[in-house]
């Protein structure tokens, strides 16, 4: 049996991948195997990181809601302190008036007493006056002397 060049050849060939056939074979799927575990962690990484995220989405929101409490409860604090401002105020206004409508009014009342007491002594001086002309043109000096004893009897009655 003699063997041609095509069998040597094939013999060659197959002895070749035979020896081949188990680094090679170690190398592609040493390598597969190397990227699958590369593909691996990075989606495991990108899983850590999604989960960071929402983490750090959640911590934002809740300070959201926080500051949002926050801010609504200094507004609402802002408005019953201007509220209450806006109260004193007006209060104080109104007893400002009052004490100003009062002062008018005793005011007033002192200028009547004062008009009043002005016009009497001006009646006063004016009876006075008209008396004692009428005393001087129409009665006599013994009646005059007379009327003028029993005025000074009544103040002294008067007096005591």
């Amino acid at each position: 049996m003699v063997f041609d060049e095509t069998f040597w050849v094939a013999l060659a060939f197959f002895v070749t991948i035979g020896l081949l056939w188990r680094p090679l074979t170690k190398f592609i799927f040493g390598g597969l195997d190397g990227r699958s575990d590369r593909i691996r962690s990075e989606l495991d990484e990108a899983r850590r990181l999604r989960e960071e995220a929402q983490d750090l989405l959640a911590s934002y929101e809740r300070k959201q809601r926080e500051a949002e409490k926050e801010a609504a409860a200094l507004i609402e604090h802002a408005e019953a302190e201007a509220e209450r401002h806006a109260k004193n105020a007006a209060e104080a206004l109104e007893a400002a008036l009052k004490r100003r409508r009062e002062l008018a009014l005793e005011r007033i009342a002192q200028a009547e007493q004062d008009a009043v007491r002005h016009v009497r002594a001006a009646a006063t001086d004016l009876a006075l006056k008209a008396t004692r002309k009428l005393l001087t043109d129409k009665i006599d000096e013994g009646k005059q002397a007379e009327l003028i004893d029993n005025a000074i009897g009544d103040v002294e009655d008067r007096l005591h």
